[in-house]
């Protein structure tokens, strides 16, 4: 078996250290045990952005959040089915991440940070979410597994009504909302409906061919007025 290689490692602000591995010519982002991306398995965050898209089809020009940079598979997907005039927005914590994407990722990036389409933000997904109002079509976050604080607890302000709260002013009307969660949570869709948003929740395979773990993905609509 081929070993697996540390290749890199990046202190989440107020939280815990990550670690990018590489074993071959796949990648692993981990967080002590948790393994929080692996380079083999894009087909849940891949959705993320298609779905959320196709909820979206009827809207033009599209200017969308995303919420965590990751290992770029919601970006690259949102940007193969958008069309020129689009604008998106990604808000990444770590800045290793970024710099992980231009260096050793650089062949999985495969070029997305420099769409025209595309800038970079680095800071909390929450402080963008905070400073806008009705400014975003869509708001794609993938920062934890689920709605929890699992890489830093100051992550858990998103997923509280509060967070919720903040998210639909940042949207414009009929904005959608989407979250992605490695297992349900009840709790969590609950307080998206109490929050006067229309939740769909969808479950998503892990793997782009239709197979692995089940994920769950909140579609969360403001209303048009």
């Amino acid at each position: 078996m081929i070993p697996r290689e540390l290749i890199g490692t990046a202190q989440v602000p107020d939280g815990e250290e990550l670690k990018l591995f590489r074993r071959g010519d796949d990648f692993m982002i981990v967080l002590q045990r948790n393994e929080l991306m692996n380079s083999r398995m894009s087909g849940s965050e891949e959705a993320l952005a298609t779905m959320t898209c196709e909820r979206l089809a009827e809207r033009r020009p599209l200017r969308i959040l995303i919420g965590g940079y990751g290992m770029g598979f919601t970006l690259r997907s949102a940007l193969a089915v958008l069309p020129g005039d689009a604008e998106l927005v990604v808000a990444e914590l770590v800045p290793e991440i970024v710099e992980w994407a231009k260096g050793p990722m650089a062949m999985l990036t495969a070029g997305c940070l420099d769409d025209a389409r595309v800038s970079v933000v680095v800071e909390d997904v929450a402080v963008s979410i905070d400073k806008a109002r009705a400014e975003y079509d869509a708001i794609l976050l993938d920062v934890d597994n689920g709605p929890d604080g699992l890489t830093r607890l100051g992550n858990d302000r998103l997923y509280s009504s509060r967070g919720i709260a903040a998210a639909r002013r940042a949207l414009k009307p009929g904005g959608v909302l989407a979250v992605w969660s490695a297992a349900p949570d009840a709790p969590f869709a609950r307080r998206l409906r109490e929050g006067d948003l229309a939740v769909d929740e969808v479950v998503v395979r892990a793997r782009s061919n239709g197979k692995g773990a089940r994920h769950v993905i909140w579609f969360a609509r403001r209303p048009e007025a």
